[in-house]
């Protein structure tokens, strides 16, 4: 018992210290298009592996800002600067995982309509969600179809759960990050991009202290990253934009709450 209870110490000790290695260098807040959605500029760094990172957050509250998930289904496809501008959205990122034939990967709903159905895959582990009222991300295993979901997506893994990083996450292999959280309440969401860093970084980013203004996430979901990684938030007359590699099936865009 004293050996295991050593071990626990260690190994706990052990992942605050990764986590605690990475600071916040900088983080600055970009002029909004108005007061529904905040982008958010954040450089992180870990002085201990010399790793460096730069985030964009589009900071949303479901009050004001409605999420919605926006389906291609057929050729050709738009990319997510095209998409968002036609939807007259305010911020938007790439989606799930579709497969080599541009089918979902996963459960999608867009407008109310299921294209899509649950996947109890491994790697598949959230859903987010919203509704008339509120934006979430929950467990794929707790997750429970209703009439109130009108979009969804899931995806994974999940990155933080109650406020911590996700224990197991692959550390060996980074590529650019697309990402969604919430906060404990649901009163603030955030969708998000972050240049190369592994799975279990990501997670112990987004839970420092600052990493996006105030905001302090207790649940966040990786999208389909890599090549498919794209962010977009307008700004004025124009847009902020990093540009995906590949076209991709579905995108979750943030609208203001009188166009949803």
């Amino acid at each position: 018992m004293k050996i295991l209870l050593r071990t626990l110490t260690l190994w706990l000790a052990s992942a605050a210290y990764a986590s605690a290695a990475w600071t916040v260098v900088s983080s600055d807040r970009e002029n909004p298009p108005n007061e529904s959605v905040e982008h958010h500029q954040t450089v992180v760094a870990n002085d201990e592996t010399g790793g460096r990172a730069t985030l964009h957050f589009a900071i949303f509250h479901p009050r004001a800002t409605a999420l919605r998930v926006i389906d291609q289904a057929e050729a050709p496809r738009r990319d997510l600067a095209e998409a968002m501008a036609q939807e007259h959205a305010l911020a938007g990122v790439n989606g799930g995982y579709f497969d080599p034939q541009d089918a979902p990967v996963g459960l999608l709903v867009s407008a109310g309509k299921k294209i899509q159905r649950l996947s109890m895959a491994r790697l598949l582990s959230g859903v987010l969600l919203a509704t008339p009222k509120r934006v979430d991300i929950v467990r794929a295993s707790h997750f429970k179809m209703s009439a109130q979901i009108k979009n969804a997506v899931q995806c994974g893994p999940l990155l933080v759960e109650r406020g911590d990083p996700v224990n197991g996450l692959n550390d060996m292999r980074a590529a650019r990050r697309t990402f969604a959280a919430v906060n404990e309440n649901g009163s603030t969401g955030a969708l998000g991009f972050c240049s190369a860093v592994s799975l279990a970084e990501l997670g112990q980013i987004l839970c420092l202290t600052n990493v996006a203004g105030e905001q302090k996430f207790a649940r966040a979901l990786n999208l389909d990253g890599g090549s498919s990684s794209a962010f977009w938030v307008a700004a004025g007359d124009e847009a902020f934009s990093i540009a995906g590699q590949k076209t991709v099936r579905d995108f979750v865009a943030l609208v203001p709450r009188s166009t949803r």
